[in-house]
């Protein structure tokens, strides 16, 4: 491990990995889930999106998100735009797109949300199955088939790249 890697991790531009975060719990003597409660309690909000350019998409999906997720701030937009911007003014923690809105590729949005906050877990919501492979290499955390169901869901959230703190548990 080198000094610039801490000082990223320091100073909050870099995360060390679940292997590395296990490696450093090891020598520190330290509980990981409680280190890694300790690093996220300073994130006061959670703020979660979901970008979907049909309106009945995102009328359905935000109940499911709600309650898989009680205690965030879920917000849905059907314009990317508005997701952008809302964006900028606001960490996001998780954010679900769509990968087809009419002109716009959910693909290319992903590296957006990602250069204004890299530490922003997305998931990607779709009805085409081969989108999948092209999605795994924009960093996504995951991909959901449409509709999204409780089930389907919690099981997405294992898997993020940034875990989420919620009521005192972590995901």
């Amino acid at each position: 491990m080198t000094r610039s890697t801490i000082a990223k991790w320091e100073n909050g531009y870099n995360l060390p990995d679940a292997f590395m975060i296990e490696r450093v719990c090891k020598v520190l003597d330290v509980n990981k889930y409680d280190l890694i409660k300790i690093l996220l309690e300073g994130d006061d909000e959670l703020n979660v999106i979901l970008l979907d350019d049909r309106k009945i998409i995102v009328r359905g999906s935000l109940p499911v998100i709600e309650e898989v997720l009680p205690n965030a701030n879920i917000f849905g937009f059907t314009q990317p735009s508005e997701a952008i911007e809302f964006a900028k003014k606001n960490k996001i923690s998780l954010a679900f797109l769509d990968i087809e809105l009419g002109k716009t590729n959910g693909l290319d949005l992903c590296k957006k949300f990602l250069e204004i906050n890299p530490h922003t877990n997305i998931i990607f919501l779709t009805a085409y199955v081969e989108y999948s492979f092209e999605a795994w290499s924009t960093g996504a955390s995951g991909y959901l088939l449409k509709p999204i169901t409780v089930e389907n869901l919690k099981a997405q959230l294992k898997n993020l790249r940034y875990p989420l703190l919620t009521e005192g548990e972590i995901l």
